[in-house]
């Protein structure tokens, strides 16, 4: 397309300078070349423009290019990609200490990632697999009836297999989450297959898209939030509890110290009240006469 609109525009240069050339020489013509000089000017600068823009529209296929690569491409290619989405979105949203990837289980799985919750519910599981090929081979294949059949059972195997290997009783939570890279699939799983939506309900397996992913991550890290400050309120209740209670014996202390107090003072005064008594007593023998 922009090849030939620079085909076109050096055609109309090339057949107005042609025009020109053919006027008779008696006419001045100094107006008309200054026109045409300012005319070649921007003419040159919209070339420019779109050799410009033609050099981003490459850039944009290639990248479109390589974006299909990698989602009809080989399984590992994808798989790599939606892990990288998966990975972004978490590492955005939850805390760090909330969650782990390419963790092994004590049953030796790996799953692609791990969201840390207290037990329960417990870890949840999230798997960025899925089975594009035969979502490729429905939309792109002739017999739609078969492949639409053959895509419903891939996407329930792996439904089966999430269920069997990420949800462990006791160890897991009682739930784990499908992600699905795509919106237009998600959409279409939705749309196309609500029984298997349903199936996957029924085994406890949620499917997630980045959307909906990035909205249920908000809300666990906002039931995290919540379940640390109730633990925070827990401890300084406790500590309050433990002051209260260290105040109370030291104010029975205090009233045993001031107790110790009072009758000291009481005895001194006693003391006092026997030393009033002995001094006189005293002055008297001294002016006894015991020659």
């Amino acid at each position: 397309m922009t090849t030939y609109i620079l085909i076109v525009m050096m055609g109309i240069v090339i057949i107005m300078l042609f025009v020109l050339l053919m006027r008779p020489a008696s006419v001045d013509m100094s107006p008309l070349r200054e026109d045409n000089t300012r005319l070649r000017e921007r003419l040159a600068e919209r070339l420019g423009a779109l050799a410009q823009n033609a050099n981003e529209l490459k850039n944009i296929s290639a990248d479109i290019a390589n974006f299909k690569n990698i989602l009809m491409g080989n399984k590992q290619a994808r798989g790599t990609f939606g892990e990288r989405q998966l990975e972004d979105l978490v590492v955005d949203i939850m805390p760090p200490e909330s969650y782990a990837f390419q963790c092994v289980l004590e049953t030796g799985v790996r799953p692609d990632c791990i969201i840390r919750l207290p037990y329960p519910p417990g870890d949840m599981i999230i798997d960025s697999k899925f089975p594009l090929e035969s979502y490729n081979r429905m939309i792109d294949g002739d017999d739609t009836g078969l492949y639409h059949k053959q895509f419903e059972l891939d996407v329930r195997k792996h439904i089966d297999a999430i269920a069997e290997k990420y949800i462990i009783p006791g160890k897991t939570a009682e739930s784990a989450m499908m992600f699905i890279a795509s919106e237009s699939i998600f959409e279409t799983l939705h749309r196309d297959f609500p029984n298997t939506v349903e199936y996957a309900a029924k085994k406890k397996v949620f499917i997630v898209s980045p959307a909906t992913l990035w909205a249920t991550l908000n809300t666990i890290r906002a039931v995290l939030s919540d379940i640390k400050i109730k633990r925070v309120a827990g401890q300084i209740k406790k500590e309050l509890d433990m002051l209260l209670t260290d105040l109370a014996r030291m104010s029975e202390r205090t009233a045993r110290v001031q107790q110790h107090f009072n009758m000291a003072q009481t005895d001194v005064e006693q003391l006092q009240t026997s030393l009033s008594k002995i001094t006189p007593r005293a002055e008297k023998l001294k002016g006894l006469d015991f020659d």
